[in-house]
C-alpha cells in the first residue's frame, strides 16, 4: 500500500507542475513585455525629440531621415528575438487555486469511488497465507469489499468447511445461491454444510436441495455422496451402493478419495449379503494415551494446538478420526471412534489397519506442524489402550 500512495505522489507532483511552470513562465515574459515598452517609450521621445529640432532649423529633412531611421533601428535591434505579446492570461489567483483544489478533489473522489480496499487486499494474496485461520480471514475481507462476489463467497465456504466451522459454512453457500443461482455444485455444497450442522442428521431440506442437484446434473459429486450416507444411515445399501459407485465414476484414477470410498461400498455390500436380523459390526473405538517428552517442554507453548489423529496405513493421507487439544492439556487420554470421522464415507471401522498420530501445531494445522509422535500401524479393531509420545520434529 505504500507504493502506491509514493506512486500517486508522484503522479500529483507532475501534474502540479503544469499548473505551477506556466505561472513561473509567466513573471519571465512579464519582465520581457516591460522592457520592450520602455524601447518603444525611448524611440518615440527620440522622433519628438528630432522632429522639434528640425522646426527649430537645427536639422534639415535629410538629417531628420537619418535621425528617424537610427532610432528606428536601435529599437528594432532592442526587441528582436523578443516573444509576441500574451492576447490575454488567466492571472495568477486562479491557476493556484486550481493547483490547491485539484488533488483534494481528486483525493476525495478516490477515496469515496476508488478501490484502495482492493488493492491492499491483491498486495496481500500476492504471499501465501500462513495457515488456514489467516485464508479465512483473508477471504472474510474480500467478501466484505467485494459482498456481491459469488465466487469469493464459495471459497470462503469451502475454507469454513475446512475448518469444521459448517454452520458459517452452510450461510455462505446460501449466500451464493442467491447471488449465482441455483447451480447444481452450489447446492450441493450447501446441502452438505446444513449435513454436518445439522450433526449429520438427514432432513426434508436436504433431499430436496440433492433432488434438485442431481435432476440438474446427474453427476454433481458432493450430492452423489450425500445421497450415498443417506441410504446407507437408512440400511438401504443397495441404494447406497448406486449412489458411491456412481461417484466413483467421477474420480480421476490416483484421487486420494477413491479408497476410501470403495471402502464405504464394499461396507455397504457386506451388509447387503448379511443374513436378516444379522448384528451390525461393531464401530472402531481406538483408546491412545498422550504425552509430551520431557525433553521438549521448554520448546512449547501452553496454547499450542495438539492433534491426535487416526489414518489409514494403506489409503488416502488425511485423518479418518481427529481430536484436538492443547499442550497444557497433556498428557491425555483420549477415544477416537467412528463417531469422529472427519468425513461420513470415511470411518475407522472402514479400514483394517491405521496408524495413531499426535501433532503439535503452533499455527493450528493438522497437516503440519513442530514436533510428532507416531505409533506403529496396528488394527482398527483393537482394544487395549495406546500410547504416543510427542517427541521428534515434525518432517
Amino acid at each position: 500500500m505504500i507504493e502506491f500512495w509514493l506512486s500517486a505522489g508522484l503522479l500529483l507532483l507532475a501534474a502540479l507542475s503544469f499548473l505551477l511552470i506556466p505561472i513561473l513562465r509567466g513573471r519571465g515574459r512579464q519582465q520581457e513585455e516591460d522592457r520592450t515598452a520602455l524601447n518603444v517609450a525611448l524611440y518615440q521621445e527620440r522622433v519628438a525629440e528630432l522632429a522639434a529640432q528640425q522646426a527649430a532649423g537645427v536639422l534639415d529633412e535629410a538629417q531628420m531621415a537619418k535621425g528617424r531611421d537610427e532610432a528606428a533601428r536601435e529599437l528594432l535591434a532592442d526587441t528582436e528575438g523578443a516573444e509576441a505579446p500574451r492576447q490575454g492570461h488567466l492571472g495568477k489567483a486562479l491557476p493556484l487555486l486550481a493547483a490547491l483544489l485539484v488533488p483534494l478533489l481528486a483525493l476525495g473522489l478516490y477515496l469515496h469511488f476508488g478501490a484502495a480496499d482492493k488493492v491492499e487486499l491483491t498486495q496481500e494474496f500476492a504471499e501465501a497465507p500462513k495457515s488456514m485461520e489467516e485464508m479465512t480471514a483473508r477471504l472474510e475481507r474480500v467478501v466484505q469489499a467485494q459482498p456481491d462476489s459469488a465466487e469469493a463467497l464459495y471459497f470462503l465456504g469451502r475454507a469454513y468447511m475446512a475448518e469444521q466451522r459448517p454452520a458459517d459454512a452452510a450461510r455462505t453457500f446460501e449466500r451464493a445461491v442467491n447471488l449465482a443461482g441455483r447451480q447444481p455444485e452450489l447446492l450441493g455444497q450447501w446441502a452438505q454444510a446444513l449435513y454436518f450442522a445439522a450433526d449429520k442428521k438427514w432432513s426434508p431440506q436436504l433431499q430436496a436441495l440433492t433432488d434438485e442437484a442431481l435432476k440438474a446434473d446427474p453427476n454433481e459429486v458432493t450430492s452423489l455422496g450425500l445421497r450415498g450416507i443417506a441410504a446407507f444411515e437408512g440400511e438401504r445399501y443397495q441404494e447406497a451402493i448406486d449412489y458411491w459407485k456412481r461417484l466413483l465414476a467421477q474420480l480421476p484414477e490416483g484421487d486420494a478419495s477413491r479408497a476410501a470410498l470403495q471402502g464405504g461400498i464394499d461396507r455397504a455390500a457386506e451388509r447387503l449379503g448379511g443374513s436378516p436380523g444379522q448384528a451390525a459390526p461393531v464401530a472402531a473405538r481406538l483408546k491412545v494415551r498422550v504425552e509430551l517428552a520431557a525433553a521438549l517442554k521448554d520448546k512449547v507453548k501452553p496454547d499450542d494446538t495438539v492433534f491426535i489423529f487416526a489414518r489409514a496405513s494403506n489409503g488416502p493421507p488425511m485423518p479418518l478420526a481427529a481430536k484436538r487439544v492443547t499442550v497444557a492439556q497433556l498428557p491425555i487420554e483420549v477415544e477416537l471412534s467412528d463417531a469422529d470421522a472427519m468425513m461420513p464415507q470415511m470411518k475407522l471401522s472402514d479400514f483394517a489397519e491405521v496408524q495413531l498420530v499426535a501433532r503439535v501445531s503452533r499455527a493450528g494445522q493438522p497437516t503440519h506442524g513442530e514436533w510428532i509422535g507416531q505409533g506403529t500401524p496396528l488394527p482398527s479393531a483393537t482394544q487395549a489402550i495406546q500410547h504416543l509420545t510427542i517427541d521428534s520434529p515434525d518432517p
